[in-house]
């Protein structure tokens, strides 16, 4: 799915993009536009000024592609640091390794677009149906998530988008269930956090409103800004196979509904 997009970003909207992407390194990005590519490290080349695509993948690697020809035109297989700057009001992508030290220097002349891709992780875990089915099974079975869990709406619509799972605990809080088939990644720490703050606004200080992200499994970074937000995380690692059937998905009420 489409982390982020822009279309034709400036210097520092582009810089800002590649930057805050490649730090957390859980997203395939993808660059396209006019571009200058300088190499330094064994040998020294410069690319002819081109239009180029530009990948980097969640491993660090870098290539650099022509528009034609499925061979890149240079390539990093290792990075150990990727950075982006604005000098001479141009976006600048730095990207080094050590051993052996290497340097690829792209100066993007005219970006046409820019893209944050979320990809599954090779070989990960998915679970079997789509994330329709699945709500629908959990929404059945809420023990999977939590004993004591019980679901109040599927798919409840606040200002900040849709709650795949709306319900309370054992102890009478509210919980939001944010969904995912595959490795939740930091985009569903952040989706989760959006949800449970709108349910908070909505209910107010005197509620508990309490937010569990239930996925296969859970990338590092996510995991860790997910402790930080004071979130929890549910391995849900099976769906009762009698659930996993297609079902319509209805339209729930709002949380603002009078």
């Amino acid at each position: 799915m489409i982390r982020e997009q822009l279309t034709a970003p400036s210097p520092q909207d582009l810089a800002a993009f590649l930057n805050r992407h490649t730090r957390t390194r859980d997203c395939l990005i993808q660059v396209a536009g006019l571009a200058e590519v300088t190499y330094l490290g064994r040998a020294a080349s410069t690319a002819d000024l081109g239009t180029y695509l530009v990948l980097i993948k969640q491993d660090g690697s870098l290539q650099i592609h022509h528009p034609t020809g499925i061979k890149p035109m240079n390539w990093q297989p290792k990075t150990d640091r990727i950075m982006a700057e604005v000098a001479e009001d141009v976006c600048m992508l730095l990207a080094s390794r050590r051993s052996p030290e290497e340097l690829v220097q792209v100066v993007f002349l005219e970006p046409q677009v820019a893209l944050a891709l979320e990809l599954a992780q090779a070989g990960g875990f998915v679970l079997k149906g789509s994330e329709a089915q699945m709500q629908q099974a959990l929404a059945d079975h809420p023990e999977l998530i939590e004993p004591g869990l019980r679901v109040l709406n599927r798919e409840l619509m606040v200002e900040s988008g849709g709650i795949d799972l709306y319900a309370q605990d054992a102890q009478g809080r509210y919980v939001v269930v944010e969904l995912k088939r595959g490795r939740a990644t930091q985009h569903a720490v952040s989706q989760l956090a959006r949800y449970v703050r709108s349910v908070q606004q909505t209910l107010g200080n005197q509620a508990t409103v309490r937010g569990i992200l239930a996925a296969p499994s859970i990338t590092a970074p996510a995991r860790l800004e997910l402790e930080n937000r004071g979130l929890e995380f549910r391995e849900i690692s099976a769906l009762p196979e009698h659930a996993v059937s297609a079902l319509p998905v209805t339209a729930q009420p709002s949380l603002f509904d009078s």
